[in-house]
């Protein structure tokens, strides 16, 4: 089940995200942040977190949101799945159901970033089998030898396909 986040989600998304050994601690307070924020005002411009149960645990969550000064254009900010939960399709599933809410709302594109670390690669690969283009990288952006890659969708293409197979 895929519900919207609560305020007292944030300890176990925070601790979930530790447990998936790929954030930095200093990316782990900013999610720590980042839902602070939501919950006190971003959750009124648009921004939107979801939270996913498996067996009435908190097993993953995404968070989203309109890209400022931009036409229709979206953020994906975050995603993760507990380690105890991965490779049972939830992330497609985390995606399918930020797609499918962007869609809903017009949204003509998607961006996600990542890093180009040896560990992100899975994350990479994520992406590209579920239908993003690597849109650029960037080379040294978040350290030397940590590039930022840019991963894009086009969701009115989404949008468009459901409509002519419904």
């Amino acid at each position: 089940m895929i519900r919207p986040t609560r305020p007292d989600d944030t300890p176990a998304l925070v601790a979930l995200a530790e447990g998936t050994a790929v954030f930095k601690p200093h990316e782990l307070v900013a999610l720590r942040e980042v839902l602070d924020d939501y919950h006190a005002v971003h959750h009124r411009e648009g921004h939107r977190a979801s939270t996913l149960e498996r067996d009435g645990q908190v097993a993953g969550f995404a968070y989203h949101a309109p890209a400022a000064m931009t036409d229709r254009a979206w953020y994906l900010y975050w995603i993760a799945v507990d380690r105890r939960f991965q490779s049972l399709g939830l992330g497609a599933e985390l995606l399918r159901h930020v797609e499918a809410d962007i869609a809903s709302k017009s949204g003509r594109l998607l961006l996600v970033e990542t890093s180009s670390l040896p560990h992100y690669e899975p994350t990479r690969r994520f992406y590209l089998r579920r239908g993003y283009d690597l849109a650029c990288t960037l080379p040294d952006f978040y350290a030397d030898g940590d590039d930022l890659v840019i991963f894009r969708k086009r969701m009115d293409n989404l949008a468009h396909s459901s409509m002519t197979s419904a």
